[in-house]
Parts: structure tokens; sequence; C-alpha cells
């Protein structure tokens, strides 16, 4: 890092410093490794659930959460170590007259491209492996721009909180520590995915892969998919015995002489709706506006502890 900040030297021009520094970074310090990972990570989230997201209410629901985690997890690994890592550096360059926003609005930018390529990359990868995008849209004129919207503010919230971590965190060993907790808080109190107790569906509100998967599910108009898990639970019992009789079998039988199957599961799905679900402008935007709160928060809270680094006596 430059150690020759002068206080005369303005916000915008510290920040076009750091930002430089950054990039750098990312350069000739291996930074670029998490571009290649999110490839990977994407690639075995399609291979192990991209073949039903978008077609069944089952495989959006599996899929949307798989995705939103993929996002998490980007976030989390682009920035849990940057400030700790570099905190001495960061102390001493603040009392020769660094302005911390400049500082974190540097990170913000820098993490915000970073993210942009990560989801790029991911949707790349998703398509390429032939995961099925929504067909209709509801923000943009574009499906695909949809859900990368909702993929960058999942990532970048999340990228967000993990720049705080490293704000607090002592050390990278620290951060890293706490990380593992963190990812485990967000995966489970996503909201739509594990069944928790009533009273504990409030915390849900404050993690980001809730809003993401809500807008994920409802940006592929989950509530109008067909739902398999009732036949596929009948095929499985298709065999059992009723006084001598096969009667589910029969039934299943007449459903597929008739060219029913389909209409079964759509109707199956109808029975199984969700309305926070639904594919409705006002739900993406209500997710997307959390996602941004929540990102906003992350940021202030940050610049807030690191303005006290000088009192830190670590």
């Amino acid at each position: 890092m430059n150690t020759n900040v002068k206080r005369h030297r303005g916000r915008i021009t510290q920040t076009f410093i750091y930002l430089g520094k950054l990039f750098r970074m990312f350069l000739f310090q291996n930074d670029w490794k998490v571009l290649p990972m999110s490839a990977i990570i994407a690639g075995l989230v399609a291979f192990a659930v991209g073949s039903n997201l978008y077609v069944t209410m089952e495989g959006t629901l599996t899929g949307a959460f798989a995705l939103a985690c993929v996002c998490i997890w980007n976030g989390f690994f682009n920035s849990i170590q940057v400030i700790c890592r570099e905190r001495a550096i960061v102390k001493r360059e603040h009392r020769s007259g660094l302005h911390i926003s400049s500082y974190i609005v540097a990170h913000m930018i820098y993490q915000a491209i970073l993210c942009v390529l990560q989801v790029v990359i991911m949707i790349f990868v998703c398509m390429s492996m032939g995961v099925a995008m929504p067909k209709d849209s509801l923000v943009t004129p574009f499906p695909i721009v949809d859900v990368g919207l909702t993929l960058f503010l999942i990532t970048y919230c999340a990228d967000m909180l993990a720049l705080l971590i490293s704000s607090i965190a002592k050390t990278t060993t620290a951060a890293m520590t706490i990380m593992p907790f963190m990812l485990i808080v967000q995966l489970l109190f996503s909201g739509g995915f594990f069944n928790l107790p009533q009273e504990a569906m409030i915390f849900t509100n404050f993690t980001a892969t809730k809003w993401g998967l809500t807008a994920l599910c409802a940006q592929g108009d989950y509530n109008s998919l067909p739902m398999v898990s009732v036949w596929n639970s009948a095929v499985n019992m298709k065999d059992i015995e009723v006084e001598g009789e096969k009667p589910l079998l029969e039934v299943l039988q007449y459903i597929e002489r008739n060219d029913m199957r389909d209409d079964v599961l759509l109707e199956s799905g109808k029975q199984n709706q969700k309305p926070e679900y639904n594919f409705d402008i006002d739900i993406v935007m209500n997710c997307w506006t959390w996602l941004i709160i929540w990102t906003v928060l992350y940021i202030l809270i940050t610049i807030i502890v690191l303005e006290r680094i000088d009192k830190d006596k670590r």
C-alpha cells in the first residue's frame, strides 16, 4: 500500500489511489483466483441440481437455494480477509491522513466489479451446461438480466458483510473462523428451504439468502410450475397391495394411458403454491430493496468501526 498518503489529498484522489492498489493486487497477488473458483462452484451446482431449475417446483426451490448459496460463498471469500490482513497499514495511514470513507469506497467499487464478473461467469457456466433460465421478465426486458441482478445483489450483500467482519476481526485466522458460522446462519435461515419453527422465521429477514431465494423463485414463476413429488411418491408405492389388488398401480396406468400425467403434475403444483413466490414485480423489488438496505447498513457499520481504528490497541 502507498505509505505516502498526504492529508491534503482529497477523498476522491485517495479513492483512486487505493482502487489502483486493489487492481494491482488482483493481477499480481493472485486475487484473480476467485474467478475460476466461481466457475468451478457454479459448474458443480449446475451438474447437481441444474437440470430441474425453473422446470419443476422442487427443482426451482432447490436450484434457487443452491445459486443463492454460491453467491453467499463467493461474496464471503471475496473480502473476508482484505482489511484484517492489512490492518496495521490502514491504522498507520489513517494517522497520516487516510480518509476511511475513501478506503471503503475503493473497496466497494473493486468488490462490485468482482461480483459482476462472478455473476457473469456463473450464468455463462449454468447456461453452457443446459440450465434453464426464466422465459419471462418482470423488471427489465430480459429475464437473464433480472436473474443476474438478483445474483449480483446477493453476492454483493454477502461481500459487504464479509468486509464488515474483516474490519472487526483481529487476524485473518479469526476472520476465517467466523466465516463458517456466518455461512451456516445464512443457509439455515434462508426462510424457504428448511422447515424452521414459526418463532424463528423472523430471523430469516436478516439474511441475504431469504431475499435472494424469494426473488429467484418469483422470477422463475414458481407457482405456475408442476410439482412432481406427489407423483414420484405414488410411483414408488404402486406395488402396494390392498386385498390382493394394486389400486394405485391401476390409477397410474389409467393416467398414463389417457395422457393425463402433465395435468396431474400441474394440479399438484396448484395445491402447493406459495404466495411469497408469485410472479410479481412488487415481490422482486421488495427483495432487491432489502438486499440493498442490508448492504448499505454493512458498509456504514464498517466505516464507523474503522474510523475508531486509532483507538485500537491490537
